[in-house]
């Protein structure tokens, strides 16, 4: 990609995530830029191809995150012997991965926050949000408990409710890191039952490293709760 084409799809974003998809124009966008439309129409078609682009990338991204992580890159359906093979230390380190990228990576985080813009506006926004950020992890999870429910490393159960169990932590500490979202009322229910849950208390004045090492903590004992006794311990 050249670097002018890459220019457009990154100040897109951008933009996209700031003011929202339908806001913003190929004039904004250009104009951003300090080009003319014709100029930025020799690179992409229209804004919609702009979109496209972003969302192809984002898909290329992850599943080569999936994969350097070893941990399944498409869906049980397609790589169901990958699904079979992944450990619980790959899950530990691709979900503590996945928390960083989604609040660090400068391209991640703006698509996150450009999907949670336009969810409420358009259905396919919509359902793009919540096939990257809610039902589509959720879904993925329950794939990999529920092969490590038959391989024996974890505990027979309800793989969808552990699903749940472990990946909402993961999502409600993105929003802290954030810093939005949450008023005091429920800032003091999630102190409340962080402090009865574990004996430690959520500051959301916390840096990214005090909330990815928070899920860590949530990770193992989510681990020993559920692993058989026959399993590893997940590393240190």
């Amino acid at each position: 990609m050249s670097d002018t084409k890459e220019q457009i799809l990154m100040t897109a974003l951008h933009l996209f995530a700031r003011d929202g998809y339908e806001a913003v124009s190929v004039s904004t966008i250009a104009g951003e830029l300090g080009m003319t439309k014709g100029a930025l129409y020799r690179h992409y078609k229209n804004k919609r191809d702009i979109f496209d682009s972003i969302v192809e990338r984002m898909f290329q991204i992850d599943a080569e995150r999936a994969e350097a992580c070893q941990v399944p890159a498409d869906k049980y359906e397609v790589q169901p012997e990958a699904y079979e093979n992944t450990s619980l230390e790959s899950i530990r380190k691709f979900t503590l991965g996945q928390f960083r990228f989604w609040t660090e990576d400068d391209f991640a985080s703006n698509f996150r926050k450009m999907l949670t813009l336009e969810q409420y506006r358009s259905p396919e926004m919509a359902e793009l949000y919540s096939n990257c950020l809610i039902a589509g992890p959720a879904a993925y999870m329950e794939d990999l408990f529920r092969e490590l429910m038959l391989k024996g490393v974890l505990k027979e159960g309800d793989p969808g409710q552990l699903a749940v169990e472990f990946y909402a932590p993961l999502f409600l500490l993105i929003h802290i890191s954030d810093g939005i979202g949450l008023d005091k009322t429920e800032l003091n229910e999630i102190k409340k039952n962080e402090t009865e849950s574990h004996g430690t208390k959520i500051n959301t004045a916390k840096g990214n490293d005090d909330l990815a090492e928070m899920l860590d903590r949530h990770i193992r004992q989510f681990m020993q709760k559920y692993m058989t006794e026959q399993s590893e311990q997940p590393a240190e």
